[in-house]
Formats: C-alpha cells, structure tokens, sequence
C-alpha cells in the first residue's frame, strides 16, 4: 500500500496555493471545480503530494494542534530567513533533538503547522 496524499481543507483557495507554492516551493498539478462551490488542487511532486479542498459551503477550517507536515530542506538557518522576509512568524523552534536533525514549524495561513528539516 502507498501513501498517496494529504488533504488540507483551506479557508481561501488563493490564500493557501500561494503558500505552499511560494514558501513551501510545491508545483501545483492540478486544480478543478468539484461540484458547486467546491474546488479541488493537488500539489507536489513525487508520490506523495497535497490535496487542498476549498468548499464554499464551509469556511470554517479547524486544523488540530497536534498535526503537522513536513518539509526538507537544505538550511533551517536559510529557510528562517526566507519565510521571515515573506512576513510569515515563526511558530516554535528551531530544534536539534540530535545531531543529525534540526527543524522548525510556521503555520499554514489555515493554522496547519509545516515543519521545515534539516538532516545533518
């Protein structure tokens, strides 16, 4: 069995492709209407990518604390950088719980925390 997506229903369709194609640096595959005020977009590259779902119906996004989606990247210290000068807080760390490992999380414009990591 594989591992196909994660789905993130978004408050703003806009708001969260611009994010995760700007900051998180996704490619967007493919996007649609899904019945009526519903649109669909799926994001990444790879086997895994991210489904956004944007019903109209329903703006009221409630993302759990304890969920999160990571990312790697190349420099945690580079990435900090990065998403501090496109204005985005950084939600906590940076973290090294060994040496072979550093991370940080921000959140997604929906409260969904992206965790960005480092391997050493």
């Amino acid at each position: 069995m594989k591992f196909c997506w994660g789905t993130i229903k978004v408050n703003d369709m806009e708001e969260s492709l611009k994010f995760y194609k700007e900051i998180v640096g996704l490619k967007e595959n493919r996007r649609f209407n899904a019945g009526p005020g519903v649109e669909i977009a799926f994001l990444g590259e790879g086997e895994t990518q991210v489904e956004l779902i944007c019903d109209e119906k329903n703006k009221q996004v409630n993302i759990g604390p304890d969920i999160s989606l990571g990312f790697k990247v190349n420099s945690v210290d580079e990435m900090m950088t990065f998403v501090k000068e496109k204005g985005i807080d950084i939600h906590s760390g940076p973290f090294q719980p060994n040496p072979h490992i550093k991370f940080f999380y921000v959140l997604d414009p929906n409260g969904l925390k992206i965790q960005f990591v480092e391997f050493i």
